[in-house]
């Protein structure tokens, strides 16, 4: 039976790396959750022969699993794409929640003097566990709109902060050096919940999904440590791996913002703003508008065309309409293609699977590297409820928030056709001067809306 377990959890790990190495790529995104999701029915059947439980615990688990497999399937199957972060938010904080529970009932299983190689990976996951639970709370709260999606500040919050951390540190010596009783650990566990919160109570809206990156890598290395706790192969495997794979995505979304990671977590920058002119940006700038049929005639006349899908694209859920806008030029014999910002949208990724999920063909799909020298080439790029992600200002204007961040060189076409709701600040927060240029067409309102005006105008040009 131990062969055979072993075995199996062997198989479930080489399950999760090859899932996590076809999840890097949107071709093979889809077939990589299932190979994942194999992986791991094949280690929670494998567990089963190692427990050891009365019936009515056996009854505990299976209405536990009942209810998590209801919950997680209506969930998933109903979050809409917009909200895939605060999805990822939630389930990723569940996840360190439970880690710290399975660390607390260790050490009550243990007693007051548990052996160092159970003690301290179970205060690590505890500590880890609890600060991704806290954190990733407040982070859904923020994308969800049920909190404020501003910085939360107020004076001498980093002293504050680094008082609590001087806290869990003397508890941890505690618990290891003198002795694990539930006071300590229990102390410890909430001194780290509070702590996940004033983490990430001064982070902006704009700047969460670096943080739930920064969150996932937590739970995994606190789900790593409970694998060491419970002397669990799996466990290890697969919270080593969602640690690793959560800090690569985390320093990686940092470098496409242009930012270091210390300035996300503390620089409280990444605002939410509201409101703005239809019509007339800073100082009162005007910007250039056309209609729907100049445009299609624009679009249809064209040799090269280059769509940046944003955020607004995935807001008004115009997936579809790009698409088939996209055809029609085909037909037409324009050749078009698809530029995509590392940080578009509100997760990595997220234009990619949108773009996907309406069966736009792969190879039409660019990253920024490989596209960015086209621009120049492009007679007209028709950007769609993106905006910080193409604001020159990342080049030009060394007082700017965005300042050195990489952006798609949209400048370089021939055209630029901007399709925005209003003129509105992105999440920055600042003019985008690309709005401003005198290239730029602006054609205002719902992205899906304009999509098939530009549709029928580019059939009737």
């Amino acid at each position: 039976m131990t062969v055979a377990i072993t075995l199996a959890y062997l198989a479930a790990a080489v399950l999760f790396i090859l899932g996590l190495k076809q999840l890097s790529s949107p071709k093979g995104a889809r077939n990589g959750n299932f190979t994942a999701a194999a992986g791991m029915v094949i280690a929670l059947i494998a567990t089963i022969p190692l427990l050891r439980f009365t019936a009515a615990g056996a009854a505990i688990i299976g209405i536990g699993v009942v209810i998590g497999g209801i919950v997680g399937t209506v969930g998933a199957r109903m979050v809409k794409m917009t909200a895939i972060p605060q999805m990822v938010a939630l389930f990723n904080g569940v996840g360190g929640g439970a880690a710290a529970l399975v660390a607390v009932a260790e050490l009550l299983h243990f007693g007051n003097h548990p052996a160092f190689t159970v003690a301290f990976p179970s205060v690590f996951s505890i500590v880890i566990g609890s600060i991704s639970f806290a954190g990733s709370m407040v982070a859904f709260a923020k994308l969800q709109e049920l909190m404020t999606g501003t910085p939360i500040t107020y004076p001498s919050q980093q002293l504050v902060n680094g008082l609590l951390a001087a806290a869990i540190v003397g508890f941890v010596i505690a618990v290891l050096a003198i002795a694990s009783v539930p006071f300590s650990y229990l102390s410890l566990m909430i001194l780290a919940l509070v702590l996940g919160v004033a983490f990430v109570l001064p982070i902006g809206g704009a700047d969460m999904p670096v943080v739930i990156s920064l969150l996932n890598a937590f739970t995994g290395l606190a789900v790593a440590a409970s694998g060491f706790t419970l002397n669990n192969f799996a466990l290890i495997v697969a919270g080593t791996l969602v640690g690793a794979s959560g800090s690569l995505l985390t320093k990686l979304m940092s470098d496409a913002m242009g930012r270091s990671l210390a300035n996300v977590l503390f620089g409280a920058f990444g605002q939410l703003h509201k409101g703005g002119a239809a019509a007339a940006g800073k100082e009162g700038r005007s910007v250039r508008s056309a209609s729907a049929e100049d445009l299609g005639t624009l679009l249809a006349y064209s040799r090269r065309v280059i769509i940046v899908p944003g955020y607004g694209l995935a807001v008004a859920q115009a997936q579809h309409a790009v698409r088939e806008l996209a055809e029609l030029l085909e037909k037409r014999g324009v050749e078009v293609s698809y530029a995509i910002h590392p940080v578009a949208g509100r997760m990595p990724g997220h234009m990619n699977v949108l773009l996907a999920e309406a069966n736009v063909p792969y190879e039409q799909l660019k990253e920024m590297d490989e596209i960015n020298d086209e621009f120049k080439n492009a007679d007209v790029v028709l950007v769609v409820g993106a905006n910080d992600v193409v604001n020159p200002a990342a080049r030009s204007s060394p007082g700017s928030p965005i300042y050195g961040m990489p952006i798609l060189n949209a400048d370089q076409a021939k055209n630029i056709v901007f399709m925005k709701r209003s003129m509105r600040p992105g999440f920055a927060g600042i003019d985008n001067e690309l709005l401003y240029d005198p290239k730029t067409i602006m054609f205002f309102g719902d992205a899906k809306d304009s999509l098939t005006k530009l549709v029928n105008a580019v059939k009737a040009a």
